[in-house]
């Protein structure tokens, strides 16, 4: 790629590690279409290495949220593991789909995400540190080991993490605090997203470099996230992320049904 590419493509990674950092998802969103409209990835190449950019990124950012004690380890593993046996078997198929499908599906992925972050619903204030009477869980784990299996299938086929699945689910599902669930979401994203990968590189090979230079601006974004967590209320966050994402989603949908016709 070319060097101004290159710094453009790194620094709009940092936004992906923000995201990661702050809300427990939305990496993928991001980074799918920065590889394939900024970096010239093809769709399949670009899904495969945005499954290894966020799944490394989760891992750096779930570290800094355990630290505060913002992650619980039994529901993030139990919902991972299921998961990524749906990562690996979504990962399989979608070598047998066309790339302008799988864009149109993240798209529509996009969309959905969009409309959950932009739905009215009181949010809790910011915290630092888990819910002590919400922080161990106590939902059903039967809905729980359901919801991993579909989030990690749609996470191997369209390469989208699926924190904002994810943390709605640990919360209802799981009866975690939204604190909490945002820490326990990258332990399940780091999981799920290295089975997708797992899935894709049966198929697709990857510009090792250039998902070195955006892993390591995702990363340095994360971090940054995980320490604004406390500070930034989630609802005003996740509000004008949601905006963000749809405009994102109507872009990529249009472009590429277009280009259909």
């Amino acid at each position: 790629m070319l060097g101004a590419v290159i710094v453009l493509v790194a620094a709009l990674a940092v936004l992906v590690g923000l995201s990661l950092g702050l809300l427990g998802g939305g990496g993928s969103i991001l980074t799918v279409p920065l590889l394939v409209y900024v970096a010239g990835m093809d769709a399949k190449e670009a899904i495969a290495t945005s499954l290894l950019v966020v799944g490394v990124t989760s891992a750096v950012a779930t570290l800094a949220h355990a630290r505060a004690g913002r992650v619980q380890w039994r529901t993030g593993l139990l919902f991972g593991g299921v998961a990524m046996v749906g990562a690996y078997l979504g990962g399989r198929v979608a070598e047998f789909l066309p790339g302008a499908l799988l864009l149109i599906a993240f798209a529509v992925m996009m969309l959905a995400t969009a409309w959950a972050m932009l739905r009215r619903r009181p949010g809790p204030e910011p915290s630092r540190g888990p819910d002590p009477s919400r922080g161990h869980g106590s939902g059903s784990w039967a809905l729980v080991v359901a919801e991993g299996l579909v989030v990690g299938f749609v996470t191997g086929i369209v390469g989208a993490g699926g924190g904002f699945l994810v943390v709605p689910a640990l919360v209802l599902l799981g009866g975690l605090s939204m604190p909490v669930a945002v820490g326990t979401s990258l332990v399940v994203i780091t999981m799920k997203s290295g089975a997708g990968l797992a899935g894709y590189l049966s198929s697709v090979s990857i510009d090792w470099g250039t998902a070195g230079v955006v892993t390591l601006a995702a990363v340095v974004g994360a971090l940054v996230g995980g320490r604004l967590v406390a500070r930034v209320h989630p609802d005003r966050l996740r509000a004008a992320f949601g905006w963000f994402v749809l405009v994102m989603g109507v872009l990529v949908l249009a472009q590429e049904v277009l280009a259909l016709v």
